[in-house]
């Protein structure tokens, strides 16, 4: 009886380091224009960050003319609202990247 029991433990111990089988790739969907969504939406997040590197630019240029501007002791609202942005924009810019 123990050998049976030891038996039996043994297969079950088997079983469960085999695990599940892996999923098969997602397939990739087609829109009704006959394009891939996965490439469309790479084409859109792209486009998005082009965008938000372009704003991210100007406001770094900004900022560094208000550095320029401002006292070395005194910074205005104004610049910390735009290093801010940059902050949102960068983190936003790196999301999209992520995600792939």
């Amino acid at each position: 009886m123990a050998r049976n029991f030891l038996a039996m433990l043994f297969t079950l111990a088997l079983f469960a380091q085999r695990g599940q089988p892996p999923a098969p790739p997602p397939t990739d969907t087609q829109l009704p224009n006959g394009k891939s969504q996965s490439e469309e939406i790479l084409k859109q997040d792209h486009k998005k960050n082009l965008a938000d590197a372009a704003t991210m630019a100007k406001l770094a240029e900004e900022v560094s003319e208000d550095l320029e501007k401002d006292d070395r002791f005194v910074y205005s609202v104004k610049t910390m609202k735009k290093l801010d942005d940059i902050e949102k924009l960068t983190k936003a810019i790196k999301g999209r990247l992520k995600k792939y």
